[in-house]
């Protein structure tokens, strides 16, 4: 009974087939939370797949709703009242399988293995994550008979869809879901090669900006010189807002400065790209911050559409009209009801009273827990002592998980371990997990999982 040996334990799952065998069955389950015709699948993962499991880790389970079409699981393993208690959150739900795009003969709903590659549908996102967590907390519990801390476990099911009914059912249900700590896993490494902990992740709003000027497009030469063009306009309106190389320029909506524990904790990390993504722009963003800073300490602005007439087939017409799609990706430094009050007040000292800006999908609320919070600094440890390296430790995702459900609404700390890397192709054809990271994630959380049940609850 020993920490190498629920370790060792955990590992063997990956090198018996065992673990393949038992993600190959979640992934056959085609839980598209995007299509209405999916919703038998998207129950029988909750009542077929994860309550038995997790009932068998001594468990109990209920399938609750929170107002949305999507089911959700709260199980519970109470060993001691008054024992260190940690939540789990995970989603069961994946995106459009794409059949037919991916590569060869390869299938979404199925774990095939190309070279040191899993491919299928959740392998990154998310099923492959939490089969990870659960069987090395199976490890730890069948080596050392009990996992030594209360585990409490939420398993949605329309995280894809912008996790509808969660923070309903964490308002209804907070008390049973109440933790002293929430470790969970999604989203990617910072590097296939480096473990990694991120503490929060950062929110993105989408942002509308119209010019409507007039009824009708108008003959470019009886009225060129006369009539205001909303797309010359349009494009001026964005030039106040973002300088040329990415700079934002809105007051309110940058951080005043890197905290130094969270410039400290990004400092000397260089992120590469692997063959198969887009080069780094070295001059674009914030000046003065390094890549790892624009991404995980800073907010960044991107125009994702911009139309004005009629692109495929112009005319000799001055448009009535104009319309950007853009979204705003901000820290927790950021107030989110600031942005747009923000914006307005931004838009009219310019000059541009005219283009109304309206908000479109807002995702999440931006948190983080400082790197130098104590529950960091324990998983961590627990984390260098399984791989003989300290973890990579991010203040925060660059991109949006509903980590504020949790340090918000429930309250408590949130780590999150990745089981994934930037490369991973998850939302696209042909997601797939190098096999290294799931062997190592394995070791990884029954060292996270022993460690936890051998601290004392603060």
């Amino acid at each position: 009974m020993s920490r190498d040996a629920a370790i060792r334990k955990a590992a063997e799952t990956y090198r018996s087939g065992a673990f393949e065998a038992l993600l190959a069955r979640r992934v056959a389950m085609r839980t598209e939370s995007r299509r209405a015709d999916r919703a038998d699948a998207i129950a029988a993962y909750l009542a077929e797949e994860m309550a038995p499991s997790l009932e068998a880790l001594g468990f109990t389970t209920e399938t609750v709703t929170g107002g949305g079409s999507h089911p959700f699981l709260i199980a519970e393993r109470i060993e001691d009242p008054a024992a260190l208690t940690v939540l789990n959150y995970a989603h069961g739900d994946v995106v459009n399988g794409l059949d037919g795009d991916w590569t060869g003969d390869l299938s979404p709903w199925a774990v095939t293995t190309v070279g040191d590659r899993w491919y299928g549908r959740g392998v990154a996102d998310n099923k492959g994550q939490h089969t990870i967590n659960f069987e090395a907390m199976r490890a730890v519990i069948e080596t050392r008979g009990r996992l030594g801390f209360n585990a409490k476990v939420l398993v949605d099911m329309g995280e894809e869809i912008g996790c509808p009914g969660l923070r309903d059912v964490a308002l209804a249900h907070r008390d049973r879901l109440a933790a002293d700590l929430l470790v969970a896993s999604d989203g990617p490494r910072f590097a296939a090669d480096r473990p990694t902990l991120f503490m929060g992740s950062r929110a993105a709003i989408d942002i509308i900006l119209e010019i409507d000027a007039r009824e009708g497009a108008h003959h470019s030469g009886n009225w060129g010189g006369l009539l205001s063009n909303p797309g010359i306009q349009m494009a001026h309106a964005l030039a106040a807002i973002v300088g040329p190389t990415g700079q934002i320029k809105v007051p309110g909506w940058t951080p005043d400065g890197l905290k130094p524990s969270i410039k400290a904790a990004l400092s000397g990390l260089s992120i590469a790209t692997a063959p198969n993504e887009p080069s780094i722009d070295p001059a674009w963003g914030e000046p003065g911050l390094s890549p790892a800073e624009q991404v995980y300490g800073w907010c960044s602005f991107e125009v994702l559409a911009f139309l004005t007439g009629d692109p495929a087939a112009p005319v000799s017409a001055i448009p009535p009209r104009a319309m950007a799609h853009c979204q705003l990706r901000f820290t927790a430094d950021i107030e989110p009801d600031s942005v747009l009050p923000a914006l307005r007040a931004h838009l009219d000292a310019a000059g541009f009273p005219f283009v109304s800006a309206r908000p479109g999908k807002t995702f999440g609320r931006a948190t983080r827990l400082d790197p130098d919070d104590p529950w960091v600094v324990k998983v961590a440890a627990s984390v260098e002592a399984t791989t003989g390296a300290p973890p990579v430790i991010l203040p925060n995702f660059g991109g949006t998980l509903p980590n504020d459900v949790f340090a918000e609404i429930i309250g408590m700390p949130t780590i999150w371990i990745p089981h994934s890397y930037p490369g991973c192709s998850q939302h696209a054809v042909d997601e797939h997990i190098p096999v290294a990271i799931v062997e190592e994630g394995l070791r990884i959380m029954a060292g996270v999982y022993w460690d936890l049940g051998e601290m004392a609850r603060p």
